[in-house]
């Protein structure tokens, strides 16, 4: 195993005022508070005050497109709060409404009627009306290369907006979770936007006032049909490194620093710092593209799979914030099948594996990895380490963060990923259909598009989950993942902050109920 191009460690000095991922892409939430910090949940809210939230974020990818691709958690972050969303995940797991008030689908799951609000407006006074909603729906789906197809199941052309509050979505194939593959997602702008350099009116809870590659702040729309914000700013901070994001509130130069390290939070502990978890909403896994030798070969990924120790792994990365998992990317998914047996570790049949597919004097790759989240790095290494005992020889190459996931994201033969918490519905959307738009791993298999297509027209939620299940199996068996480990996400926040959100992927984004006490 060989290790280049190393990172130069150590937190950044200097924060500028300021402004996400790959995500792609957290499951349920708590606080592990610090000595005398308990998040009182019966604490009275206050009103007032600016938040100051650190979170991973690049300025070489920074957008101010909401329909592009979202590569930065700073910029996905302060969308949320500009732009209204069409409905946003409940507590429950199920959809709850935002900008969408009600919906119903037709007898053949293929057409959904969404009811709209009657009294949102965007900031410069003009109403929301459904034109703006279609027009926003269609402009993602027309930039499907950018934003990994996130609305490749619904066919924009057919759908109509029979009135200025109602919004008529027509899907390609029959599908019973329609609300739920548009939530957080679904960001609105009005009709006929096209000039995205500097941001466009919103409707949601918070206003831009001023915005730049690493800079973002926001002030309280006092035009916003919803429940008042208790914050009369937000400052989002884009830092990549999460070292300095945990510095930032440590120092107390920021109040919420997202996605920190394991190391960093068993630092905080002896402060006064808050520790909020995210539980097992973390994932790392090693990606092997099946279209690309020496992975096209079935018996070299058993072979890489069998090769993990995943104990290691997970106590080295997560220092007990994590538990081990088992080659699927979504174990916190309903519809993950609780039956199948865990892999393990067997060094002496990987290695006849790798004999009986050619390479019995072993192989030599390159593994990329990055610093983006807190222990992505060590986890490349380590595993490397693993590898070696079966011949592989792979040299870890740690790619620069602010450029990972255009770079080396869906585009290598073996690198290291990042998911936070996707829904299995939406990972096989963007990534393991035939034909998704970012199939990171060139999964393609007829027997898996099929099933979906069916679990997705199936409307009883059990019998959706049953089906969903039966082809996460073949993908167990055959497809392009080392799933080694989930791990808690991780953030700190200040002392008398509360309110944050506590729920999976997009949802830690929409902050606009949180607030500070005085």
């Amino acid at each position: 195993m060989r290790n280049s191009s190393l990172p130069r460690r150590g937190p950044r000095t200097a924060f500028l005022a300021f402004a996400s991922a790959a995500s792609l892409l957290l499951a349920g939430c708590g606080s592990d508070a610090g000595p005398g910090t308990p998040d009182d949940a019966s604490a009275r809210p206050v009103d007032g005050g600016t938040l100051r939230y650190v979170v991973a974020g690049s300025p070489a990818t920074a957008s101010d497109d909401p329909h592009g691709g979202l590569g930065n958690e700073s910029d996905v972050m302060r969308f949320a709060l500009t732009y209204d969303v069409l409905t946003v995940p409940g507590s429950n797991g199920e959809p709850r409404p935002r900008l969408a008030v009600s919906w119903k689908p037709n007898k053949a799951l293929d057409r959904w009627t969404f009811r709209l609000r009657e009294n949102a407006e965007f900031t410069d006074g003009r109403p929301v009306r459904a034109k703006d909603v279609l027009y926003s729906l269609t402009r993602i789906a027309k930039k499907a290369a950018e934003n990994y197809g996130r609305l490749a199941d619904f066919d924009l052309e057919s759908s109509t907006a029979p009135d200025d509050h109602t919004v008529v979505l027509a899907t390609r194939a029959p599908m019973a979770e329609a609300p739920k593959a548009l939530e957080s997602i679904s960001f609105v702008v009005p009709d006929g936007s096209t000039d995205f350099s500097r941001p466009v009116p919103g409707s949601g809870p918070y206003r831009v006032v001023g915005t730049g590659a690493q800079t973002a702040v926001l002030t309280r729309n006092k035009g916003w049909w919803g429940t008042r914000p208790h914050l009369d700013r937000i400052e989002i901070q884009a830092v990549a490194d999460p070292q300095a994001r945990a510095s930032a509130v440590t120092s107390g130069q920021a109040d919420v620093a997202g996605s920190v390290s394991p190391a960093a939070v068993k630092s905080a502990k002896s402060s006064s710092v808050r520790i909020v978890t995210r539980q097992g909403v973390t994932e790392y896994p090693f990606i092997m593209r099946l279209d690309a030798k020496p992975f096209d070969n079935p018996k070299v990924r058993e072979a890489f799979r069998l090769a993990a120790d995943r104990k290691a792994l997970v106590d080295t990365v997560f220092l007990g914030y994590g538990r081990i998992a088992n080659d699927l990317p979504t174990p916190y998914d309903p519809s993950y099948p609780k039956d199948l047996k865990q892999r393990t570790r067997d060094v002496a049949r990987a290695k006849r594996l790798l004999k009986e597919a050619g390479h019995a004097h072993g192989l030599k790759l390159t593994l990329h990895t990055t610093t983006s989240y807190p222990g992505m790095d060590t986890a490349a290494t380590l595993y490397a380490e693993q590898l070696a005992d079966i011949g592989v020889d792979a040299e870890v190459k740690v790619e620069p963060a602010d450029t990972y996931w255009t770079r080396i994201y869906a585009k290598k033969d073996f690198y290291t990923g990042y998911y936070g918490g996707i829904s299995f519905a939406d990972l096989v959307r963007v990534g393991l259909l035939s034909d998704s738009p970012t199939n990171e791993t060139a999964w393609r298999s007829r027997t898996f598009d099929t099933g979906f297509t069916r679990a997705m027209g199936t409307l009883d939620a059990r019998a959706r989950n049953a089906a969903l299940a039966r082809i996460q199996k073949e993908l167990w068996r055959n497809g392009g993942y080392v799933v080694w480990g989930t791990g808690d996400g991780l953030d700190l926040a200040a002392p008398g902050v509360h309110g944050l959100p506590d729920g999976p992927g997009f949802q830690r984004m929409f902050i606009d109920r949180a607030w500070k006490a005085k």
